[in-house]
């Protein structure tokens, strides 16, 4: 067993010991906050996604990039002039993208392998614009 150090170098050990666990114990917290929040979390984020590009005459390729992700507010109410309801339905939405390009593996000698997709770079809550967004108006 090492023998107890004193003055500077003893402090900088006990210094190092505190602030690991220090960083140890947020960052454990921080985490389960996280994953708290998400379930409550109002609003629009960057976030991680995965997917698997695919383009006939290529094999597929998973892909992990930044998309849009969120719930923003939305609410409706009665009026008693036509059309008797007043809306405001905002969707979680790209505000600013780059493109990326990949080349897909095994494509066929007639088949360009280039698939580009957006990446996310920030994210806001507005109106669905079908020039970039797919607005799914089912139910």
């Amino acid at each position: 067993m090492a023998p107890l150090r004193s003055g500077a170098q003893g402090l900088s050990l006990v210094t190092l010991c505190c602030v690991t666990l220090a960083v140890w114990l947020c960052c454990g917290a921080y985490t389960e906050a996280s994953v708290l929040n998400l379930k409550r979390f109002i609003g629009c984020a960057v976030r991680e996604f995965s997917f698997l590009a695919r383009k006939p005459g290529c094999s597929g390729l998973h892909i992990t990039t930044d998309a849009c992700w969120g719930r923003c507010e939305t609410w409706e109410k009665p009026v008693l002039d036509p059309p008797f309801i007043e809306s405001h339905q905002r969707v979680c939405t790209y505000n600013e993208t780059r493109l990326e390009t990949v080349q897909l593996p095994n494509c066929s000698a007639d088949m360009e392998p280039s698939y580009t997709y957006p990446v996310a770079l920030r994210c806001d809550c507005g109106v669905c614009l079908t020039s970039t967004t797919e607005c799914i108006t089912s139910v």
